[in-house]
């Protein structure tokens, strides 16, 4: 079991959002404006709705920090809900004011159905509440949080979007035969999309995607979309073969179809490997140990190999539409319009923030299987023991690797490139 745990709680429309993350190193700085600016970066994007603009999501700590640094005991962070204010009666913790109405009306594609027979519901109020994908906020907190953690040890984390609708852009390039350079290109789109309103690198791309998504709202409809995840400077070893659930693969699969509305995760080349021969598929090994290519996404058998980590997710149309669907009043039984509330055309940019913070604590989580989490030095101490034990493998003939044999850069053949291995 690993040492990290993640624990969030909180409604749509309640006071707020709390996330506890326990299993901490002691010893991590923490620095509050990048929590907050990563639950900001969740909250833009183009098709985005009115309560984006109501709420300005803020992080406060409650425990487990002094002094700006990490205890090593739980850290609790809560989110306020501004909109708590206009549901105060609806969400009161202790009582029903008099007249409150129900809702009664399942929307499709949404969890209320589901929610309201497995829990018993009446109210299909109480299913919709934590189904939200409001929640994710309090993910993204903790996803900020643990961002920091791997810094420590040159890791980052990007996202971009490929696809809203029918409208594409291109993925990241996995068959760049240079490893430097197919990080760099993974580097740069990322940043590119940071400054696109709906994360996408490419411009042309972009208009067709606003074009989209602003059709979608003439129409009453929404649309979904393509994310493309991605973490650098992974080192080897993360995960885990031995058993299925170490399977570091495995993790973040359920990791990224954990966000709401995703229905389908790739890693690497994902559903078009199935058609191509093995020798299309699998990646050429380096006497560095580099790669020719990245078609893997990161990951063998389980296990981190050294590459970057790229993860697909594609994203259902969110279920409230401005035109509803048929439904039924669950109260009378009558066939009728699903309810209209206020919603999103499109999350999918949002869901790309997401996706990074669910990389993020699938990263940790290993992370903290390998190397320990007492204290952020002892963590250390193991990420430096396994580079230098890589090290030795590069440069000991006794382990089959040559001395004499240089990169494929031109390094100079008792330099390896060790940067590689973060």
């Amino acid at each position: 079991m690993s040492g990290l745990r993640i624990l969030t709680a909180g409604e749509s429309h309640g006071p707020g959002l709390s996330v506890i993350i326990e299993g901490l190193p002691a010893g991590l700085s923490i620095d509050r404006q990048e929590i907050d600016r990563q639950l900001q970066r969740r909250q833009k994007g183009y098709g985005r709705g009115k309560r984006m603009k109501l709420e300005r999501d803020e992080v406060q700590v409650l425990s487990g920090l002094r002094f700006g640094k990490t205890l090593g005991s739980p850290l609790t962070l809560f989110i306020a809900n501004r909109d708590n204010a206009s549901h105060a009666a609806a969400m009161d913790a202790w009582k029903a004011e008099p007249g409150l109405s129900s809702v009664t009306v399942p929307r499709p594609g949404h969890a209320d159905l589901a929610g309201a027979v497995k829990h018993r519901y009446a109210d299909l109020r109480n299913a919709a509440e934590r189904a939200s994908a409001r929640e994710t906020a309090a993910r993204t907190a903790a996803g900020a949080v643990l961002r920091q953690l791997l810094a420590e040890f040159g890791v980052r984390i990007g996202s971009h979007v490929i696809r809203i609708h029918d409208a594409g852009a291109p993925g990241f390039d996995l068959q760049i035969a240079d490893s430097q350079d197919r990080t760099r290109g993974i580097e740069t789109l990322c940043s590119r999309a940071e400054d696109s309103c709906v994360r996408c690198a490419d411009q042309a791309a972009e208009a067709a995607m606003r074009k989209a998504i602003d059709r979608a709202l003439e129409q009453g409809d929404s649309v979904g979309g393509i994310f493309e995840s991605a973490a650098w400077n992974v080192p080897f070893g993360l995960g885990g073969m031995m058993h299925w659930d170490r399977r570091l693969d495995a993790a973040l699969g359920a990791a990224f179809m954990s966000i709401p509305g995703v229905k389908s995760v790739e890693i690497g080349m994902g559903a078009a490997s199935a058609a191509c021969p093995g020798s299309k598929v699998h990646d050429i090994i380096e006497p560095d140990l580099n790669r020719r290519s990245n078609r893997a996404g990161g990951v063998e058998g389980g296990v981190s190999n050294g590459q970057p980590i790229i993860v697909r997710a594609a994203m259902k149309p969110i279920p409230t539409l401005g035109s509803p669907l048929d439904s039924v009043d669950l109260q009378s039984g009558d066939k009728t319009k699903a309810p209209v509330f206020r919603a999103d055309t499109c999350a999918v940019p949002a869901a790309a923030v997401v996706g990074e913070a669910m990389m993020a604590v699938v990263l940790t989580r290993a992370f903290i299987d390998a190397f320990g989490s007492d204290s952020l030095e002892a963590m250390k101490e193991g990420y430096d023991a396994r580079k230098q034990w890589i090290e030795k493998l590069l440069s000991a003939g006794s382990h089959g690797v040559r001395k004499d044999h240089g990169g494929p850069k031109g390094r100079p053949n008792d330099e390896p490139d060790l940067h590689r291995y973060r």
